[in-house]
């Protein structure tokens, strides 16, 4: 009795050490540039004005060897980050299902551009250098980001510089993709990129307008009524990846707004992670 006492402890213990993330400093020496900022966290769990990156991982069952590997990066229109819904709870259900996720904690930019495009390939070159131990293929190594989130993760997928930075693929959850003022209201360029005028530097991250025939394959998905994004985002950037023959698949459900993110509330939120399974079985 008093051994099986013990083995049901030991699992329960085992289990509960495979839930813990892995957490890693993506600057440990120091991160290049600086946004001048305060984190902390809300009363709404959001963290706000982040000026430390890190990455959460969280494994599958280390019998998955070559998994896949998604980069989350939660949204909070480059002010915060809605580090639960659109990060965690992600992470973990793409564990459940034998992938790694890893949430992407990255600097807000505070009118530099160039600060959490560095942690997102920062990101994506920390998981591929892990890539062994966790038993990751780094050819599967991918981005998913909500949001402005999103908007980061269609940077990394336009804006990578070499094989090391570029992700394999792409998800795009209710992503403002342009900052054109034709798909949204300029407050998240003025953000991102200070508040400058529609110059060199905002067009450089009108991400739809940078898609080649090597920009990654992309998933967008989005709702109708979505009244913080426009969901032209999502068809600009659908239109671009089909004109270069980039590999996209494109869900606008009629109803659901803006921030569903992995919430149960979201009433298509079983067939959007559907969606989302089938179309990451179908990379491998």
């Amino acid at each position: 009795m008093k051994t099986f006492f013990c083995l049901i402890v030991t699992l329960l213990c085992s289990g509960l050490y495979a839930a813990q993330p892995i957490i890693i400093d993506l600057w440990p020496e120091g991160a290049p540039g600086d946004n001048g900022l305060t984190e902390h966290f809300t009363e709404t769990g959001r963290i706000r004005d982040v000026n430390r990156a890190e990455i959460e991982v969280y494994l599958p069952d280390a019998a998955a060897a070559g998994a896949q590997a998604v980069i989350v990066c939660p949204g909070g229109g480059y002010r915060h980050l809605s580090i639960d819904h659109e990060g965690r709870d992600v992470a973990r259900w793409l564990a459940e299902r034998g992938i790694a996720g890893v949430v992407l904690k990255y600097r807000m930019p505070a009118g530099d551009a160039a600060i959490p495009t560095r942690d997102v390939f920062r990101a994506i070159e920390t998981v591929r250098e892990n890539a062994v131990a966790w038993n990751v293929d780094p050819r599967q190594v991918g981005v998913m980001g909500f949001s402005a989130g999103g908007h980061l993760a269609s940077t990394a997928m336009t804006h990578y510089g070499s094989p090391a930075d570029r992700p394999d693929f792409g998800i795009l959850v209710y992503a403002r993709v342009s900052l054109s003022d034709k798909y949204g209201p300029p407050a998240m360029r003025q953000v991102l990129c200070g508040t400058m005028d529609y110059t060199s530097e905002v067009a450089a991250f009108s991400n739809d307008e940078r898609v080649t025939p090597d920009t990654p394959p992309v998933l967008i998905l989005f709702s109708d009524d979505d009244a913080a994004v426009d969901p032209r985002n999502g068809t600009a950037f659908y239109d671009a990846a089909r004109v270069n023959g980039v590999p996209a698949e494109i869900h606008i459900w009629p109803s659901g707004g803006h921030g569903w993110g992995w919430r149960q509330e979201f009433e298509h939120g079983e067939e959007m992670r559907a969606v989302v399974g089938r179309w990451l079985r179908g990379l491998r």
